[in-house]
């Protein structure tokens, strides 16, 4: 009988020999072992599958240093030689819910085009049943993009002029850029709390990752009128396009670009030679223009969570 829990220090060892063969992401010992030690993974967010003595799935789960709780499934296996793996999945995946009172979110990375290759696909769909059934049921695929100095500078027509501003002015950009948006958590979130309520939280996120706010520039045309914003950020691996968005008025008139090449420039002043970004499949228009400025697709994520 296959039981589940998270394990205890001494176990360590039991979840780092485990080695994950198939086409998707997954967490090796080594990365395991430095974010341990930077409180991001713990053994009480270490949880694992047990058939008698022999540990038959592992699931880790994530969250930043100072967190209470983890906000994320990072890395999710189970043996082929238990049959229905994505049941146990399911069940390894429940148990740990059971004592995390915080929305999380499970992203399954894999190579672009992982519905056309039989392994890949394979892979990535028993471990999204599996999330689906244990009620991560919110899915929004995305695309991961990355861009370096060899990539070339993206380049800015110079319509538009920067500047920071206060919360408040950026608060009320925020609830503007959210109608029209083609960001599938935005509408989601519009759908169900409104506006107000949906500006706030993603100001509130912004204003708690790692970037910093001195970055954040206000975008207006040279007749003064706001046109959007943009947001450098980071995360605790890179730099990344935190946020950028138009005002519905200003739309379609590329200054998706100007934003963009605005938002690289901050950070390669600051010395950095690697810049990340996300956005979803559906929102073409923002993957075009990170096309354009030189960003690279190096995968696929498929985000699965229980909150918006």
């Amino acid at each position: 009988m296959i039981s589940y829990r998270a394990i205890v220090p001494a176990e360590v060892d039991r979840v780092t020999a485990w080695v994950v063969t198939e086409p998707v992401g997954w967490i090796p010992a080594d990365r395991y072992l430095t974010e341990l030690a930077e409180n991001m993974y713990r053994p009480e967010w270490t949880w694992i599958a047990e058939d008698g003595d022999r540990v038959v799935g592992r699931a880790l789960w994530w969250g930043p240093k100072d967190s209470a709780h983890p906000v994320a499934l990072d890395c999710l296996d189970v043996d082929p030689a238990v049959g229905d793996r994505a049941a146990v999945a399911a069940e390894l995946i429940r148990a740990a819910l059971a004592g995390f009172p915080r929305p999380v979110q499970y992203a399954i990375k894999a190579a672009g085009g992982w519905r056309d290759d039989p392994a890949t696909s394979s892979a990535v769909e028993w471990r999204r049943a599996a999330a689906r059934a244990a009620g991560l049921t919110l899915e929004v695929e995305r695309l991961q993009f990355e861009w370096a100095p060899t990539d070339g500078s993206p380049t800015a027509a110079g319509a538009l002029r920067f500047a920071e501003a206060s919360d408040e002015e950026f608060l009320a950009v925020f609830a503007r850029i959210a109608e029209g948006s083609l960001d599938a958590q935005t509408r989601a979130s519009l759908a169900t709390k409104g506006v107000d309520a949906t500006a706030r939280a993603e100001m509130d996120f912004y204003l708690g990752a790692p970037g910093k706010r001195e970055w954040w520039r206000i975008a207006c045309t040279h007749e003064g009128e706001v046109a959007g914003m943009a947001i450098p950020s980071a995360t605790p691996y890179s730099v990344n396009v935190g946020y950028l968005g138009v005002v519905p008025e200003f739309r379609g008139r590329g200054y998706v670009d100007e934003l963009l090449a605005e938002i690289t420039r901050i950070h390669v002043a600051n010395g950095e030679a690697r810049v990340t970004a996300t956005t979803d499949v559906g929102n073409a228009p923002m993957a075009a223009a990170f096309l354009r400025a030189g960003y690279r697709n190096t995968e696929i994520r498929i985000n699965l969570s229980n909150d918006l």
